[in-house]
């Protein structure tokens, strides 16, 4: 019997969702915390963006390599993508749970590694699932759950790092007692929202063609990387046109995140990192500001949805990005730290989009068989930017910013623009991957 996929309730599509939370509180330490330890641990800063290559270089590998196989993996009881972003989130408290316990640079760097191998194999086989179970009506109510979630993670991550230090004082070994407390509770959130999402959340089973299909392909170690080639190969037109807008919005991206805490030391303090004292008050001010754009992704996050409905995806979009910009272009000129908040709204709200709108425009143009690898091929276009950014950021600073990291923000704000203009690019015109599924195969 083929039947349309079910549609779910609300709090069935949040409950799927929920395992999102404990990914990115996971990412919002990493945003946060993991470069002031490098520094408490004797890093030094032009060390800094090579000691941050672990979250790119292991997206790139590890993201599109666990996609494939997920797509070809089946089990009666531990299903199809859920055996991956568990093994993902026990990787990922292990490491939270070890990481204070850092007592050497290499250490923190090596668990970095361990943490992102762990974050990058729940993160693609998370976005499948949730492509998988729903249909095409409630896919922009899906996606932006997981938005939410996003904001929701990463503004309680940011919130530790301000609370802890305030009420937990005193150092343990190399590190303060408050690293302790926000890497645990980020290991609790980790394990216990992915085991709530598989708790609550069942996963549908594959058609027997489908089963079929996997049985005359079995897996070796040589399937993903044959998975991903051909993948590329057959890759539709949406997908391309993606990738230039986000080569555009997420090198801009990490140029705000290295640059926002020098940014507001200039422009609010007019000091530099040469003056500790000024500038730990604007890093500390800073993680307010971002915390307060995660804050606006989520209270955003489903607004967007009924955006989508009554225009598009495409211009939600670009809408969601030129705010983004606008707030970035300001950004270093704002003497009152106050004036800071309204400037990074539009961020928020453009974070919200980034965290789930372009999904919808290519999910839809994919084949539900392989969900997996084509996600994980779209966080290749996420990291490759990113790579990219690290490389060459540096000479582009010093050669024609003049090291001033106002003017970097400056440009991640016009770089937002360029995404947003590649975004008008996109078609909308590929036809639909078919929501239909088979309900009478046995298993």
């Amino acid at each position: 019997m083929i039947a349309t996929k079910p549609h779910l309730t609300f709090s069935q599509i949040i409950n799927m969702n929920v395992g999102f939370f404990g990914i990115q509180y996971s990412f919002g330490l990493q945003q946060s915390a993991v470069n002031p330890i490098y520094d408490m641990l004797g890093a030094s800063p032009d060390e800094i963006p090579l000691l941050n290559l672990a979250g790119p270089v292991t997206g790139l590998i590890v993201q599109p390599i666990i996609g494939a196989l997920s797509d070809k993996t089946w089990h009666p009881k531990f299903g199809r993508r859920k055996p991956y972003f568990f093994i993902g989130a026990m990787l990922c408290s292990l490491a939270l749970f070890l990481y204070p316990f850092s007592s050497a640079l290499w250490m923190a760097v090596g668990l970095l590694w361990i943490l992102d191998v762990g974050n990058n194999t729940a993160m693609e086989p998370y976005r499948a699932f949730v492509a998988d179970k729903l249909n095409e009506e409630q896919r922009p109510m899906g996606f932006q759950a997981q938005s939410f979630f996003t904001g929701f993670g990463q503004t309680l991550a940011n919130v530790s790092l301000f609370v802890f230090p305030l009420i937990i004082i005193g150092r343990s070994g190399a590190l303060p007692n408050w690293v302790y407390a926000s890497f645990f509770l980020g290991a609790i959130c980790s394990i216990g929202s992915i085991w709530w999402s598989m708790r609550t959340t069942p996963e549908i089973p594959p058609t027997d063609s489908e089963l079929r299909e996997m049985k005359a392909t079995p897996l070796n170690v040589f399937s993903p990387f044959i998975e991903i080639a051909g993948a590329i190969g057959s890759m539709p037109k949406v997908m391309w046109q993606l990738a230039l807008v986000y080569l555009f919005q997420w090198y801009a991206l990490f140029c705000y995140w290295q640059n926002a805490s020098k940014s507001i030391a200039l422009s609010v303090w007019n000091t530099t990192p040469a003056n500790p004292e000024l500038y730990e008050q604007a890093v500390s001010w800073t993680g307010l500001v971002n915390g307060w754009y995660n804050i606006i992704t989520f209270l955003s996050a489903f607004a967007l949805v009924w955006f989508v409905k009554k225009s598009s995806a495409k211009w939600v979009h670009f809408t969601c990005l030129l705010l983004a910009a606008i707030g970035l272009l300001f950004f270093p000129f704002i003497e009152n730290k106050y004036l800071l908040f309204p400037a990074i709204t539009g961020f928020g709200i453009g974070w919200a989009s980034m965290m789930g709108i372009p999904y919808l425009m290519v999910v839809n143009n994919i084949p539900k068989e392989r969900y997996g690898v084509y996600m994980g091929i779209v966080n290749m276009m996420i990291v490759i930017p990113m790579i990219l950014q690290n490389v060459t950021f540096g000479f582009i600073l010093r050669e024609f910013l003049d090291n001033n990291s106002g003017y970097a923000v400056m440009f991640a704000g016009v770089l937002l623009i360029l995404a947003a203009l590649a975004t008008l690019l996109i078609s909308n015109g590929a036809k639909p991957a078919s929501d239909k599924i088979n309900f009478s195969s046995s298993h």
